[in-house]
């Protein structure tokens, strides 16, 4: 008898949910207007300035990480060498 009950409740949430659909559509499409209002875009100089920012860091991590495999490689070379010598 409970699991009757149970299951009425739910069909009956169930079509009530499906009413309210177009209502939650809608005020959802309100929302995402008020919050595209707030979305400002950057000037052409913030865009180039933090793109040159960008690039440079870029090369900086590449030089960093060059001369951290170097050295790691050149270390370990050198102690498959000596490994291999003895």
């Amino acid at each position: 008898m409970a699991k009757t009950i149970t299951v009425a409740d739910q069909q009956a949430t169930g079509i009530e949910r499906l009413k309210s659909q177009p209502q939650k559509t809608l005020e959802f499409l309100k929302d995402v207007r008020a919050e595209m209002r707030k979305v400002i875009t950057p000037t052409r100089a913030e865009v180039q300035s933090t793109t040159a920012i960008v690039i440079v860091t870029v090369f900086i991590f590449a030089a960093y990480f060059f001369v951290v495999d170097s050295i790691l490689g050149q270390g370990v070379t050198r102690m498959i060498q000596y490994l291999t010598k003895h």
